[in-house]
């Protein structure tokens, strides 16, 4: 498979902010005030690793016109520099007394105005990423701008891949598949859950994604119940189930899809589970169409699995996909999200076969005017047995 270009052309950032302004304009808003790796990088191609760090902060205003405005510690300004933002003020990093609050409310008041409505994103899946405190001071010095919840604006906007987001998330995808293809050669009876991942990861890297930031599963005699937990160093077992679920980045987009393996063959039961949850997929594959909703696709995949309306403890069968390992929207019953052409998803239907034994499965597709087209490669009905 070609690679992709990195980053993206300047025009790319020019038609997101287009989008953002016009909607800026209908709702009354004279700025946004983002503080997240994610929205960051969505305006100005910003990508780094320091983002880890929690003693910084970062900011960057939308304002209603114009280009976008970065508020930043003086140590990213030569990163940001390589961006297509050209504003970039800074402050000395980290500085307890006044850690970028006076410049940030400076700024916003120099773009915004007095009595002006500045947005900020307080909705679910959002956080604050600086201390509350020096937000609470950015409020009193803002000298009552109203602040306003602009979540479902940056849901609208990011929910729509373009091509050269969708490029990205394939190469991630299709690296992540050879990967899941060679398990059987690297992974065998005796091996602990640490070796197991450790060797999945070193596999990933050699297939060309940038980092394996997420990798969960396990093993279970029969079956697994807990995926999420650190691998221990319990020793795969004739009979066992083994479960990767791998979120791998490549140029700051994930991938995210798991893969099931039986050590030996294994039982009726785990076998039809695998069945089960791949007919479930398919289901689901078959109605990922624009109109389709959210609900729509988990009340399909549940019923595939012979459930009701109960998503159990997961809560959902799937969700959006990109920046991040898990974006909006949710394929839950109460996600009534309409889908578009240029949506990423997972399809990740869950079913428990026997009490506290689980099999879950996840593909990654992208909404097209014709239905779904698949960025993994779609794994066989027949579990795998290694």
């Amino acid at each position: 498979m070609i690679e992709p270009s990195r980053g993206f052309a300047v025009s790319e950032f020019e038609t997101r902010l287009a989008e953002a302004q016009t909607q800026m304009q209908e709702q009354g808003l004279s700025a946004i005030l983002l503080n997240t790796e994610p929205e960051v990088r969505y305006f100005s191609g910003f990508l780094s690793q320091f983002w880890q760090s929690p003693t910084r902060p970062w900011f960057m205003i939308i304002p209603a016109s114009g280009k976008p405005i970065a508020v930043i510690p003086e140590i990213g300004r030569a990163c940001m520099s390589n961006t297509w933002v050209k504003d970039i003020r800074t402050w000395d990093a980290p500085n307890p007394d006044d850690d970028g609050v006076s410049l940030l409310a400076d700024t916003l008041s120099e773009i915004a105005g007095s009595n002006c409505t500045i947005g900020v994103m307080k909705g679910a899946e959002s956080h604050l990423r600086m201390p509350l405190a020096d937000y609470e001071r950015l409020v009193t010095l803002l000298k009552g701008n109203p602040i306003q919840d602009c979540n479902e604006l940056f849901r609208g906007l990011r929910v729509v891949k373009s091509e050269a987001e969708i490029d990205k998330i394939r190469y991630a995808a299709q690296a992540a598949s050879r990967a899941f293809l060679q398990v059987p050669e690297f992974v065998s009876m005796g091996m602990s859950d640490r070796e197991t991942f450790q060797a999945m990861k070193h596999e990933l890297l050699n297939q060309g994604v940038d980092d394996v930031s997420y990798l969960v599963g396990g093993s279970g005699s029969g079956g697994y119940g807990d995926i999420i937990s650190p691998p221990s160093q319990r020793k795969l077992q004739s009979g066992d189930v083994v479960i990767l679920d791998t979120g791998c980045i490549w140029d700051g987009y994930f991938c995210d899809f798991d893969q099931n393996y039986s050590i030996d063959m294994p039982s009726e039961e785990v076998a039809d589970a695998h069945r089960i949850i791949w007919d479930a997929t398919e289901a689901g594959l078959e109605i990922c169409k624009p109109g389709t909703t959210c609900a729509e696709l988990f009340q399909t995949m549940n019923k595939a699995m012979g459930l009701g309306d109960d998503a159990g403890s997961v809560g959902r069968l799937g969700h959006g996909l990109g920046m991040q390992l898990t974006e909006h929207p949710s394929h839950a019953a109460f996600d009534q999200t309409v889908l578009q052409e240029g949506m990423v998803l997972t399809l990740e239907p869950g079913y428990e076969f026997a009490p506290g034994k689980m099999m879950v499965h996840e593909e990654n597709i992208v909404v097209r005017a014709y239905g779904a087209e698949l960025l993994s490669t779609r794994v066989s009905r027949e579990i795998v047995v290694i």
